[in-house]
């Protein structure tokens, strides 16, 4: 038998075990999407570097952005990205991921990339180790467009700002009737 378990071998005779084709081929036509879904994934990554988080000592003050800082909130000091980004924190570590808002400046000079709020540190569980490696995601292939045209031609250094392509979709599921997916082919005009 081959790695893939395509063809058997009996008395010297190679015979195709259908079967397992089909199910080779099922194997191959369902992946694809997944390997698509991960590079947009990918795609929509601005930056990675170290966090870390404030609490007590600027609970109820003013933020950069005129806003109360509350150590409970889902927020996050960064050193360029504009007020009001909401980007996807995930901790390298432990994939651990949270929603923060940014609403604060860090000081340029800082080696820290992020700041969380104690509440987005306690959901990463970064509490007791103080600073942890994070990548900073976008949620929307759009915000990465409005970051290319808030920074223009001088973006920072260590953010990765590129176009996102969107993808074609072919295909438009029919309503799920009978719990059986099922897909139709929408006529392209290319």
């Amino acid at each position: 038998m081959t790695s893939i378990g395509i063809f058997l071998v009996k008395n010297g005779q190679m015979k195709i075990d259908y079967m397992r084709l089909w199910i080779f081929l099922l194997i191959m036509v369902f992946a694809q999407p997944f390997a698509q879904a991960k590079n947009l994934g990918d795609s929509l990554l601005i930056q990675e570097g170290i966090a870390s988080f404030y609490g007590k000592r600027f609970h109820l003050r003013k933020t950069s952005n005129g806003e109360i800082f509350h150590m409970d909130s889902l927020t996050a000091a960064h050193k360029t990205l504009p007020f009001g980004t909401v980007l996807k924190v995930t901790r390298i570590e432990t994939r651990g991921t949270v929603y923060v808002r940014v609403n604060d400046r860090l000081p340029r000079y800082s080696r820290r990339m992020i700041d969380l709020s104690r509440a987005a540190a306690t959901q990463l569980d970064m509490i007791h180790d103080g600073i942890s490696r994070v990548k900073l995601e976008v949620i929307e292939p759009e915000v990465i467009e409005e970051l290319i045209e808030y920074f223009g031609d001088d973006p920072p250094p260590t953010m990765r700002l590129r176009p996102v392509a969107k993808a074609i979709n072919l295909y438009k599921p029919l309503p799920n009737l009978f719990f059986a997916p099922q897909l139709t082919f929408i006529n392209s005009p290319l």
